[in-house]
């Protein structure tokens, strides 16, 4: 067996209004080369101003990744010829990142695992290219968007523990509110770094994967790159340091280009941007914004509340999860009942966002249920209908002429109606069919509304057929 070593550089676009070093909205989806002005498209003369938050969301993604921050911010310029970057230089990073040595823990496979962030740095993004059957078309609309980037230590030894901290990572930044993480949209992208060695020796020769943007990439690609490595290793071939593209059609990573150093991109500091001095009222004002992180208050809900590790894990993947399940608490006080209901019912609590469903319609809705005043399944229901009109769920109940049970006799006259209108059912169950019973089943509940009681239910139905319950 090989060592294995895994380093990711995530990249995320901060959710600023206007891009990082201009006034040009930042807004995903406009038409084509819309988003644009002299700044962005580097015109000669044009001078960049930054964007205070832009530099203050990194510096909160720093606090959150535990780094030791710079106390001021210096940019440098990053001199390449890419098509996706009219100017041919990127502003970014180099000498002097934003925050250096932090880390940040995930779980996976049961156990807790903390990574070490080498550094993170704030740079402008790059536009995008679209290849079409005419040829590449160029977008500029993303140019100049805030980005910061997020490099780690090569902690990681397998694609799977890449792809479950990518995923505790968007979570994060989301929580923050620093970042959408829309993979799909290019606001969180990842690049790889991955090499492999025989066992005590080491790092070995790092290759870089790049355009994966999504985990399941990331992890699909991680994997093909150990296997194709290791082959290498061990038939005692070169590996090359080198940039791969990932091909997911194909299912595998081919050759870009060899990878570049960073003397290659001949940095200098930017001459157009002074120094911003990170003081007391900056830093003050980012501390005020953050928040408890996911990890803590998954950790809190299990140590407070008692949850299951799985309705905890839920709840603390949404902020808004977390804001509707701790003001429900404030008027009802059985934390498992309502986690499990906010887990269960997604689209009807869907109120957290909406502001249809409110925390104490939604308590007292549970409330209803535990005093019996309706059944789970009406309880369903009512919950649909506040997510739909934001009544409460007294009104909704007389509205529609709820109650929980249903008189002995009109339940068997539901079931003697259900009966008579399913007798193909009815002598499947006689020939031996016993999972048919949940069909008639679920015409019962259908027919009452979702207020019979099911254990009566069935009792009464299997009686009216001639069964009895030990059959």
């Amino acid at each position: 067996m090989a060592d294995v070593f895994i380093g990711l550089e995530i990249h995320i676009q901060l959710l600023t209004r206007s891009k990082v070093f201009c006034s040009c909205p930042a807004d995903f989806g406009r038409e084509p080369n819309t988003n644009v002005c002299p700044v962005c498209l580097g015109y000669p003369g044009v001078l960049p101003v930054l964007n205070r938050e832009a530099l203050q969301q990194a510096y909160m993604t720093g606090l959150a990744l535990h780094c030791t921050m710079a106390q001021r911010a210096l940019f440098d310029r990053k001199n390449y010829f890419y098509p996706d970057m009219a100017k041919n230089y990127q502003i970014s990073q180099f000498s002097h990142p934003l925050g250096v040595n932090g880390w940040i823990e995930f779980d996976t496979q049961g156990e807790r695992r903390r990574i070490r962030i080498h550094d993170i740095h704030l740079e402008e993004d790059a536009g995008k290219m679209i290849h079409t059957a005419e040829g590449a078309q160029l977008d500029y609309n993303r140019a100049g968007c805030s980005l910061l980037e997020i490099v780690t230590e090569p902690d990681f030894s397998s694609g799977r523990e890449a792809e479950e901290f990518l995923q505790a990572f968007r979570t994060m930044v989301r929580f923050l509110g620093v970042c959408s993480g829309n993979m799909e949209e290019g606001s969180l992208r990842c690049d790889a770094n991955v090499s492999v060695n025989h066992p005590g020796k080491g790092l070995g020769t790092k290759v870089e994967i790049k355009n994966l943007n999504s985990s399941r990439f990331v992890r699909k690609a991680l994997e093909y790159e150990i296997r194709r490595q290791s082959r290498l290793l061990r038939t005692g071939r070169k590996i090359v340091q080198e940039t791969r593209l990932w091909d997911e059609k194909r299912g595998r990573s081919e050759s870009m280009r060899t990878k570049e150093e960073a003397h290659d991109y001949r940095y200098f500091p930017e001459p157009d941007l002074p120094p911003f001095w990170l003081d007391e009222r900056f830093v003050q004002e980012a501390e005020d914004r953050m928040t408890e992180l996911p990890l803590q208050v998954f950790d809190r809900y299990l140590r407070e509340y008692q949850l299951p590790e799985d309705t905890a894990r839920y709840l603390a993947e949404e902020r808004s999860r977390c804001r509707f399940f701790e003001q429900t608490m404030e008027y009802y006080h059985h934390a498992k009942t309502a986690g499990s209901w906010i887990k269960e019912e997604p689209a009807a609590v869907g109120g957290p966002e909406s502001g249809r469903v409110t925390p104490e319609h939604f308590a007292g809705l549970l409330k209803l249920c535990d005093e019996k005043a309706v059944t789970v399944q009406q309880a369903k229901e009512v919950l649909r209908l506040m997510g739909e009109t934001g009544d409460a769920p007294e009104a909704i109940i007389e509205q529609e002429q709820l109650q929980g049970g249903v008189a002995e006799d009109e339940l068997k006259a539901i079931i003697e109606l259900v009966i008579s209108r399913h007798p193909d059912t009815v002598k499947q169950i006689h020939d031996g069919n016993v999972k048919a019973v949940g069909f008639l089943m679920g015409k019962v509940m259908q027919e009452s509304r979702g207020a019979a009681d099911p254990l009566q239910a069935k009792a009464y139905l299997l009686e009216a057929m001639g069964i009895s319950e030990a059959d």
